[in-house]
């Protein structure tokens, strides 16, 4: 959680004072040292802005994507987005290979294992992730006679586990 970036211990501490509807209130708590704590003070204000942009989890905002490949899982601003086993391998393909274009051959061979399948079948995929992760974000480019990437702009991070460590069903 983006809260673990205040130092905890001697120095700093951050506590949750309460969680409604309103929101989360946090108290933090910096002990000043003899530099008059500057760095400490820039780090709690970048945070504070963080937080009053909407990036609560430090993923990049409300749009931002986080995908654990281990539990299989993606997320788009705290919410599950539940992918099918092949949508998810595409989607993680194009995650794992940021900045790479690939044609649709080369994504049936790394995704699908085979190119017996129709290349068609690739447009297909990627719409449904795209309509699933939500239209408005620019998750999955077409290079227009070529194939598919990542979009250059999306926030995406890879976590190890989901949120409170387990799925949510």
């Amino acid at each position: 959680m983006i809260l673990d970036e205040v130092e905890r211990g001697p120095r700093a501490s951050a506590d949750v004072v309460t969680v409604d509807d309103d929101g989360l209130v946090v108290s933090v708590r910096v002990r000043l040292g003899p530099d008059g704590g500057h760095g400490d003070l820039e780090r709690l204000l970048r945070l504070v802005d963080r937080l009053a942009a909407g990036d609560v989890d430090g993923a990049g905002g409300p749009d931002a994507l986080r995908v654990s490949p281990r539990a299989r899982v993606v997320y788009r601003g705290g919410r599950e987005v539940v992918l099918t086993r092949r949508e998810f391998d595409l989607l993680w393909h194009l995650v794992a290979h940021p900045r790479q274009v690939f044609s649709r051959t080369q994504l049936l061979e790394c995704v699908w294992g085979h190119t017996f399948t129709s290349a068609r079948n690739v447009d297909v995929q990627v719409r449904r992730v795209r309509v699933k992760i939500g239209t408005d974000l620019p998750l999955i480019r077409t290079v227009h006679g070529v194939g598919y990437s990542l979009g250059a702009d999306v926030p995406v991070r890879i976590v190890d586990d989901p949120p409170g460590g387990r799925r949510n069903h």
